[in-house]
């Protein structure tokens, strides 16, 4: 029986393989899960209904379970932050910085091969992606 906040087989034996400098994805139901992933990434869909579960649950059960080096998130055109990517900050430790990229240019960060696991919510706010660098367990 496990005790921690993270539960999910699929995610916990993902996040188990990968290591530091691995990259997760957690996509709101906008994202385009197939063309937007490398081919390796494992996929889970947790995108039961429209809301549920939101970007921000899955963050905070992934925040339990791994140490997070950074993380990045996508803005719209006018590069205006959202009001998600304060939720984030709050649920992320102090320390983590968060960088903000362009839609496409976003696209092509979670395609790089280091993205190994992609999770797809039922978010519906726009704007509420977030890639988080795995980081390491400090002494």
């Amino acid at each position: 029986m496990l005790k921690g906040k993270l539960l999910h087989p699929e995610i916990l034996r993902v996040l188990g393989m990968s290591g530091h400098g691995s990259k997760v994805l957690i996509a709101d139901g906008n994202y385009p899960f197939l063309s937007g992933a490398p081919p390796a990434a494992f996929m889970v869909f947790l995108n039961l209904m429209p809301g549920i579960p939101k970007v921000t649950d899955v963050l905070t059960a992934l925040v339990s379970a791994i140490p997070i080096e950074a993380a990045e998130v996508m803005v719209p055109p006018d590069g205006v932050k959202q009001a998600i990517h304060d939720e984030f900050q709050k649920i992320l430790p102090a320390d983590v910085p968060m960088t903000s990229y362009p839609r496409l240019e976003f696209y092509e960060k979670v395609k790089e091969p280091e993205t190994t696991l992609v999770i797809a919510t039922g978010e519906q706010r726009r704007f509420a992606n977030l890639l988080l660098t795995i980081g390491v367990i400090k002494a």
